[in-house]
């Protein structure tokens, strides 16, 4: 599943989506833009810009504008577990960035919208487990895993008795962390995922904040969390690519967890 570098990768391309005038919304897909009814997207977004693109944890909103330059309403964008944010250029010219092929059957174009120049941005998802409405609710979210203060992360994940991965993958707690990451993330600061996260002193919560930021730009740089150290090694007979030790495997916080005994405590 998309995790935080990666969403904000898509992000990144929906920038090249900006200021371009929506003639045409293909909002049929009635799975994919649940609640809205087909057509319900078309009269809310055709005619206006998308202005600017926001992302926080794994959720993207771009404001908008409509014909007359008055703010509409936010078009939300999530990426489930596979989907990609296509984006083309002018009459359908390569815009870059997304690796997804612009090409591909049609039907896996679960959303798209249409530019006056004859360019698009496509949600491109096999597996149909994306999703796509206006003005998403995100209050829920905890501050961005890559924006969030010092003093906000000491308070939200250095406590209670929950073994210190499941608090990473809390989105209320903290937004954006998957998976991957925190495992990436806990062997580079040596934690041991079951560690209590109330037991973590200030100095190592700041150190762990440290950490996290820095895989995750590392990550946004390399074209996701699979390029991480330690990903690769993350199977039955896996070792630890600093200290060869072999890895232990456990679930914790309902996810397949991989960790260094020797080094992470």
């Amino acid at each position: 599943m998309p995790e935080l570098p990666e969403v904000e990768c898509a992000r990144q391309v929906v920038d090249r989506a900006l200021h371009r005038t929506i003639v045409g919304v293909d909002d049929t897909d009635e799975f994919v833009c649940r609640p809205h009814a087909p057509g319900d997207l078309q009269r809310a977004l055709k005619g206006g810009q998308l202005v600017a693109a926001h992302r926080r944890g794994k959720s993207i909103w771009c404001d908008m504008v409509d014909a007359g330059g008055d703010p509409g309403p936010a078009l939300g964008i999530h990426l489930g577990m596979g989907g990609r944010i296509v984006v083309t250029g002018p009459a359908g010219t390569a815009s870059g960035g997304d690796p997804v092929p612009v090409s591909g059957k049609a039907i896996w174009n679960r959303f798209v919208l249409r530019f006056d120049d004859g360019g698009e941005l496509r949600l491109f998802d096999k597996r149909r487990l994306g999703r796509v409405r206006l003005d998403p609710a995100i209050d829920a979210l905890g501050p961005d895993a890559a924006e969030i203060s010092r003093a906000d992360f000491r308070t939200r994940v250095g406590r209670g008795t929950a073994p210190l991965k499941a608090r990473l993958l809390d989105q209320a707690t903290l937004a954006g962390v998957g998976n991957l990451l925190a495992d990436e993330t806990l062997w580079r600061a040596r934690l041991a995922p079951t560690r209590r996260a109330g037991s973590l002193s200030v100095e190592e919560l700041d150190e762990l904040r440290r950490v996290l930021r820095a895989a995750i730009r590392r990550a946004i740089l390399r074209g996701g969390v699979h390029t991480g150290d330690l990903i690769e090694h993350r199977r039955p007979g896996g070792h630890c690519p600093r200290c060869g030790a072999e890895l232990v495997r456990a679930t914790i916080g309902s996810r397949t967890t991989w960790w260094c005994p020797a080094e992470q405590q």
